[in-house]
C-alpha cells in the first residue's frame, strides 16, 4: 500500500488539512482537537505512509458516527511520577491523548534523562511513528507501540488460526542524526504485513521456508502488544464501565523518550548516526529493485520535501475514501 502510486491526483498540503480538519469539526470534534488529528494525518501523507494518511479520516468519523469513539473526550493525568504520566484518553481515537503523552514523555526525559507516557481507554492511534518522530525531534531516540485488549485470544473461530500469523501492532522507533536522514522504524510487526497479494498457499509455504523469520515475527508482536497494552493498565477492573461506553477504546499506547544528553555527547551520537547512513549507503549494494541502499526513514523524508513542494501525490484508493465521507458529510473535496 505505501508504494508511490501509479494513478493519483496532486493535492496541495493545506488543503487537505482544511478537508480532514472540516470533516472531524463536523462530527462533533473540538477545533484543536480536530486540527491535530488532521495534522497528523497529513503529516503521513506527506512521508508517503499512505495507509495511515488522511485516507482515513472516513474510517475515524464513521466511528465518531456511531459512537464507538468518543468526539468530546476529557484527557486526563490518572498517576505520575518523577519518569513516567498515565493518562486515560476517555475513548477517542488516540492521536491527541497520545500527542500528550508524548509531550509529557519529553518533559520528563529532559528533567531526569528517560521519560515514558502511557494511555488507556483509546482507539486506534495511527501510526506509531507520529510519537516517536515527537521524541526524535526534541533530542531524544523515540519508541512507541500500541496494545488491543484480548490480543492473541483467537477462541471461537472454527479453525485455529495459524500462530506466524499472530498479530500486527504498531511499532516505531526514532533515531536522530546530523546531517545525515534520521533512521525511523515505524512500521507493524508481523512479517507478511503489506503482502496481502500473496495466495494462501504461498503464505504457508513461507512458514517452513522461511521459520526464523516468523518466530521473530511473533516475538516483535508479542513485545510490541503488551509494551503497548498490557504495560499502560488497560486490564484493570475499573477500566470496564468505560469499553462498555465507548467499545471502541479497547487500545493502550505507549511512547519512550530518552534524552541524548544524558547518556552522551549529542553532537558525538548523532555524528555516529551520520556515519553509518553514509557508510551503509556508500559501502553496500542496494536491496533488488531499488537504486540506492537506504536505512529506514531516508525515503519518507525526501518524499516529504517533494511532497510540500510539488502537492502530495494522491492515489486512487485515497480519493474513493475522501468521496464517501465527503458525499456523506458534504465537505467538498480538496482537489475540486
Amino acid at each position: 500500500m505505501n508504494q508511490p502510486p501509479k494513478s493519483f491526483v496532486l493535492v496541495q498540503e493545506d488543503r487537505l488539512l482544511s478537508f480532514a480538519t472540516a470533516c472531524f469539526e463536523k462530527v462533533g470534534l473540538e477545533a484543536e482537537h480536530a486540527a491535530v488529528v488532521g495534522r497528523l494525518l497529513v503529516n503521513n501523507d506527506l512521508r508517503g505512509v499512505r495507509s495511515h494518511g488522511s485516507r482515513t479520516v472516513d474510517m475515524y468519523c464513521e466511528g465518531f458516527e456511531r459512537g464507538a469513539a468518543n468526539p468530546r473526550p476529557e484527557i486526563k493525568v490518572l498517576h505520575e511520577t518523577p519518569t513516567s504520566t498515565v493518562l486515560d484518553g476517555d475513548g477517542t481515537i488516540g492521536y491527541m491523548p497520545m500527542r500528550r503523552a508524548a509531550e509529557a514523555a519529553i518533559s520528563k526525559a529532559k528533567e531526569v534523562g528517560l521519560g515514558i507516557g502511557l494511555v488507556r481507554h483509546i482507539d486506534h492511534y495511527g501510526s506509531a511513528g507520529h510519537y516517536s518522530r515527537m521524541c526524535m525531534e526534541a533530542g531524544c531516540i523515540g519508541f512507541s507501540s500500541q496494545g488491543h485488549r484480548n490480543m492473541g485470544n483467537a477462541a471461537g473461530r472454527e479453525q485455529k488460526p495459524q500462530v506466524g500469523f499472530f498479530g500486527n501492532p504498531p511499532i516505531s522507533f526514532a533515531i536522530p542524526s546530523g546531517a545525515e536522514p534520521p533512521v525511523v522504524l515505524d512500521a507493524a510487526t508481523n512479517i507478511l504485513s503489506g503482502y496481502d497479494n500473496l495466495e494462501a498457499a504461498e503464505r504457508e509455504a513461507l512458514l517452513s521456508k522461511i521459520p526464523a523469520a516468523f518466530f521473530k515475527s511473533m516475538g516483535y508482536t508479542a513485545v510490541a502488544s503488551l509494551m503497548g497494552g498490557a504495560l499502560t493498565g488497560f486490564t484493570l477492573p475499573e477500566t470496564e464501565a468505560l469499553i462498555q461506553r465507548w467499545p471502541g477504546a479497547s487500545f493502550g499506547g505507549t511512547v519512550l523518550a530518552i534524552d541524548l544528553n544524558a547518556v552522551v555527547p549529542e553532537a558525538k551520537f548523532r555524528a555516529e548516526v551520520d556515519r553509518m547512513v553514509k557508510d551503509v549507503r556508500e559501502t553496500y549494494q542496494p536491496m533488488p529493485g531499488y537504486d540506492r541502499a537506504l536505512l529506514p526513514g531516508a525515503v519518507e523524508e525526501e518524499l516529504f520535501e517533494l511532497h510540500r513542494r510539488e502537492g502530495i501525490r494522491y492515489g486512487e484508493p485515497e480519493q474513493a475514501d475522501l468521496r464517501r465521507v465527503s458525499e456523506r458529510l458534504g465537505i467538498p473535496l480538496p482537489w475540486e
